[in-house]
């Protein structure tokens, strides 16, 4: 990886639907090689891929949720998390430290949902031992960007 790679990688964080021909304007080169690159940082799997971001308000989601969960032993922390990922309304999954617990954060329609959720569908995972759930008040923030280095260094593997 190089400048370049790193130029176009912040190109596409902005704007991942942007043509290669775009990219390659911007950046000075040739359409193929912008391509090439792309193909390759993808194949690295520096990127993972891409994603569409849909306003939750029309699709009637537009509660935030974060819910902390202690399991009954830090052995079950990789099974729940993957129980918990599974469940379509949890947007992520995080290993906390120093408490050995889970955050999950959902997005749902409302308390009726949430509700649903907490009893039929968390409450069921046996090593669940405790939840509690922290309702967002406002967003003013929400991105999977992440914070690129303006040039190469000892950021980038």
């Amino acid at each position: 990886m190089d400048n370049t790679d790193l130029e176009i990688l912040k190109i596409l964080q902005k704007k991942a639907r942007i043509p290669n021909v775009e990219v390659a304007r911007t950046i000075g080169m040739a359409p193929s090689a912008v391509l090439e690159r792309i193909k390759k940082l993808e194949s690295r799997g520096i990127i993972q891929g891409y994603e569409v971001r849909l306003n939750p308000d029309m699709f009637k989601c537009a509660m935030v949720v974060f819910i902390r969960i202690k399991v009954t032993s830090p052995i079950h922390l990789p099974q729940t998390g993957e129980l918990l990922s599974d469940i379509e309304q949890v947007q992520e999954v995080h290993h906390l430290a120093g408490e050995d617990c889970l955050m999950a954060k959902l997005r749902v329609a409302d308390n009726t949902e949430l509700e649903s959720i907490l009893r039929t569908k968390i409450a069921t995972i046996k090593q669940v031992k405790e939840t509690k759930t922290h309702i967002a008040i406002s967003s003013f923030k929400e991105s999977a960007k992440i914070m690129l280095p303006s040039t190469l260094g000892s950021k980038i593997k």
